[in-house]
């Protein structure tokens, strides 16, 4: 381990884009700590850094901390997803847009795009919503007559702002450092919270809150999931792939036998990102249309969507259910969208491939994507039940967990998809990676 890191630091490209990678989430992590202009910083710590709302704690949870701070980072990315979700199912029913996801780097280009522009409209929207939940944290004189006004443009234009510098950053990671950068600022914002929620749970224990049995229970099964995020994130099915023999002028070209690597876990860790900030937006949307405070069905659908340790066993229920299902349909959106059974099939029969006892072109197709629909249920299953089991046990536990299997699953699969980058450039250079 410690010559693979050597070799790293001893390739001056390889290096670079750590260093760079490094700089970026520091800015993101000094962001986290600014606060928006005219916040009263003592009320908002005490308020929202002791709330044991769901919502509030799973949206700090991904923030670092930026939005019990309510600084400029406090909706973090959660815009941009929610746009690049809406993007991507408008390009099924849209047909230019189906066209310009085909036409490669330009179209990808337009798409980006469109998807910052909604990016900013979703921010609005959701920063106006902050506003008038939160807007009696703002200093007296920009609560009342004329400095009101000033005071919405400054918390709303603030949080947008920061939304876009974000993304901005999250690009230039992706363009510039390792991984992929908008994975990357919702990994580094789980794990700014690790230590303090170390820190919380020892009190708990400390403090008789909880039993010490438990908080070695929760730390044994966090082990638990851990290797099992492991185990699927690594499992593939293999698909055999043989090469016809082929003569050109005096040499023998194929012949050979490969494979299709089909992963179990395809899609990553995006479909839980989704999942998480479909399930912020709705709760959002409602605070905003009834400023704050819900009632009759408003408030059935609030509580079903931001649920706390009190809330009662059928919220929490239904919660878990719509957050599984919002899982399984995001695995298999993302996947249709990086794998095309069809693009395969057709490369196959191009350069001669076939597999064994299936007919090239249209059987082949179908055949993959059979095993793509198989591996992907499977796949998706098993991010559905890691991630809302913590959603089940919440109402026997006297506490609010805030780190539990989506916090695991992200941090997880970013950090192997990071170790992955860095080993595919190490190959290429003559070096072993990490996971040799």
């Amino acid at each position: 381990m410690l010559q693979t890191i050597k070799n790293i630091f001893s390739i001056k490209d390889i290096r670079n884009k750590i260093i760079f990678t490094i700089f970026i989430i520091l800015l993101y992590r000094l962001g986290t700590f600014i606060t928006i202009p005219g916040i009263d910083k003592v009320a908002v710590m005490d308020q929202l850094g002791s709330s044991a709302n769901g919502l509030v704690t799973t949206i700090n949870l991904i923030s670092g901390g930026a939005f019990s701070r309510l600084s400029i980072f406090a909706m973090t990315i959660g815009p941009y997803i929610t746009a690049s979700i809406i993007l991507n199912l408008l390009q099924v029913v849209i047909p230019s847009l189906e066209k310009l996801a085909k036409e490669g780097e330009e179209g990808k280009r337009k798409l980006s795009k469109y998807t910052k522009y909604l990016t900013i409209a979703f921010g609005i929207i959701e920063g106006l919503g902050l506003y008038l939940t939160y807007k009696a944290y703002l200093l007296a004189p920009l609560q009342y007559g004329a400095g009101a006004v000033m005071g919405a443009i400054l918390f709303i234009g603030s949080l947008v702002a920061g939304t876009a510098l974000l993304t901005w950053l999250g690009d230039k990671i992706t363009e510039y450092g390792i991984g992929n950068g908008i994975s990357m600022i919702v990994f580094v914002g789980i794990v700014a919270g690790i230590p303090g929620g170390a820190t919380t749970l020892l009190n708990y224990a400390k403090g008789g809150i909880t039993n010490v049995l438990i908080v070695i229970a929760l730390v044994l099964v966090i082990i638990a999931v851990v290797a099992a995020v492991i185990y699927v994130q690594q499992a593939e099915r293999r698909i055999p792939v043989n090469y016809a023999k082929r003569v050109v002028g005096r040499k023998m070209y194929g012949g050979q036998s490969t494979h299709i690597p089909i992963k179990v876990a395809m899609a990553g860790v995006m479909p839980i990102i989704f999942a998480m900030s479909f399930m912020m937006f709705p709760s959002t949307i409602i605070n905003l249309c009834t400023k704050n405070n819900p009632s009759g069905f408003w408030a059935i659908v609030n509580n079903v969507f931001s649920v706390t340790s009190e809330s009662a066993w059928y919220y929490l229920l239904s919660h878990a259910v719509i957050y599984m299902l919002l899982i399984v349909a995001f695995t298999f959106v993302y996947t249709l969208f990086i794998v095309n059974p069809v693009e395969i099939s057709n490369q196959l029969k191009k350069n001669g491939g076939f597999i064994p006892g299936i007919r090239a072109g249209k059987n082949t197709s179908e055949y993959i994507s059979k095993v793509l629909k198989y591996i992907t249920t499977v796949g998706a299953i098993f991010l559905a039940i890691v991630a809302v089991f913590p959603v089940l046990i919440q109402g026997v536990m006297p506490f609010s967990i805030s780190f539990g299997g989506t916090s695991i699953l992200i941090l997880v699969s970013v950090a192997l998809e990071v170790l992955k980058n860095l080993e595919t450039q190490m190959v290429s250079r003559h070096y072993t990676g990490f996971l040799n």
